[in-house]
């Protein structure tokens, strides 16, 4: 299944998501596609009304994470 949606809170071992239209359950195995980035795997760890937490399968370098953090932050 395929879906769109948020990333938020994302750090070296995994993130939020906020998907559009799915519900994961807790241990689903997904894969998230960050725009311009190459997919990434991890599990469900947690889930609390429409936000998942994601645990990734590898680690992401911690540089590419603030490159993300900056480039998609929310100005306020």
């Amino acid at each position: 299944m395929r879906d769109e949606g948020e990333i938020s809170d994302i750090s070296v071992e995994g993130c939020c998501i906020r998907p559009r239209s799915l519900f994961f359950r807790v241990g689903t195995r997904v894969m998230i596609r960050p725009e311009g980035m190459e997919a990434l795997t991890g599990v469900v760890r947690w889930n609390k009304n429409d936000v998942a937490g994601i645990e990734f399968d590898r680690p992401i370098y911690g540089p590419v994470v603030d490159h993300l953090a900056q480039r998609h932050a929310v100005e306020l």
